[in-house]
């Protein structure tokens, strides 16, 4: 028996070195974002605990009246709930044939990790991987995903464009109405033209661009563009319930102020969290309460306070998520899912 030995040539082997220098980097890299995002939320936690008084703070939180809490409590779950039935309005036309609770109960452990791990989007690589068993089914659940995400973004910039803009003018609830309709209206056109022509904008991208790369994803809703003008009719709904839920826990320590001040503190703050700064918006929550609410009077112990018990009541949801896991553990393709996602047309973004 006689064995060959194939000697590489020095140009192969400096690729084959390259290579693996570029997964090791690719390896480091997330590390020291991670690392970075938990200094950055150590720093933002000092600089806010700093400026206020512990003691007051601390007495603040005690003074609280959990019959408000429990209320704000409620009314998140609800919107989570909401936000599930949102996810499953992008996902089932486009072939996800799951029920509407079982994107509820995804939703929820998407929180729950989103609590758990360092990464923003950790919560939303858990929901792509658990809607599908197949890596083209799971490709897809990263667009609705990417979807929902772009639909809550765009209500937060409707609900808090219109309450800014009627706390600044002073403008009456009529006429508010009317600017949050042409708000509405303006984003349902933009998705409209936007999505409903996608090829044309990702041709006059190189093929390499990152923005090309991440508007590809919302290749599937191209031929259904209605579908993010409902989503971003389910997000208002979200984001006025998530203002509510702000507003019922500070009526809790004694901080009573207008919805309509609600309505443009908290999707601004909400817009901030979003920002891959610190772990799950920890001390950009607090330190935007005192900022924000400064204006109206508030003392920043009690505006953050209001950031704390905000943070308890995501946590509240975030375990809900992870009871939920702990009951059903398995990826969840079903065999009506995969054939339905496997008669799509594949949409190129070349």
């Amino acid at each position: 028996m006689s064995t060959t030995l194939q000697h590489k040539s020095p140009s192969t082997l400096e690729d084959h070195e390259s290579t693996y220098h570029l997964k090791k980097k690719n390896r480091r890299n997330p590390w020291i974002g991670v690392s970075l995002r938990i200094l950055a939320t150590l720093i933002l936690m000092v600089f806010v605990l700093q400026q206020v008084e512990w003691e007051s703070l601390v007495q603040r939180l005690k003074s609280l009246e959990w019959q408000w809490f429990a209320a704000a409590q409620a009314v998140a779950i609800a919107i989570q709930i909401v936000a599930g039935v949102r996810w499953s309005s992008l996902a089932r036309p486009i072939g996800f044939l799951h029920s509407t609770s079982f994107f509820i109960w995804r939703f929820f452990e998407g929180v729950f990790f989103n609590l758990c791990l360092p990464s923003s989007i950790g919560g939303d690589v858990v929901k792509a991987y658990r809607l599908s068993n197949t890596n083209r089914g799971r490709l897809l659940a990263g667009c609705t995903i990417l979807a929902d995400r772009l639909a809550g973004v765009s209500a937060l910039g409707v609900l808090a464009g219109s309450a800014i803009l009627s706390l600044e003018l002073n403008l009456s609830p009529t006429s508010t109405i009317a600017v949050a309709a042409i708000l509405f209206v303006s984003v349902l056109l933009g998705f409209r033209l936007t999505i409903g022509n996608l090829n044309r904008f990702l041709d006059l991208l190189p093929a390499t661009h990152k923005l090309r790369q991440f508007l590809a994803q919302l290749l599937p809703y191209q031929v259904r563009p209605s579908l993010m003008g409902r989503a971003v009719a389910w997000s208002l709904i979200v984001q006025v319930g998530a203002s509510v839920s702000v507003a019922l826990m500070a009526r809790g320590i004694g901080v009573t102020l207008g919805l309509g001040v609600w309505f443009s503190v908290v999707p601004l703050i909400a817009l901030a969290i979003v920002l891959p700064i610190s772990i799950n918006g920890v001390g950009i929550r607090e330190g935007g309460m005192a900022l924000l609410l400064s204006r109206w009077g508030v003392a920043g112990e009690q505006a953050v306070a209001i950031g704390l018990l905000w943070f308890l009541t995501t946590i509240g949801t975030g375990l809900i998520g992870g009871l939920l896991f702990l009951l059903d553990r398995q990826t969840s393709g079903s065999m009506e899912t995969e054939e339905a996602l496997g008669t799509l047309p594949i949409i190129s973004s070349k």
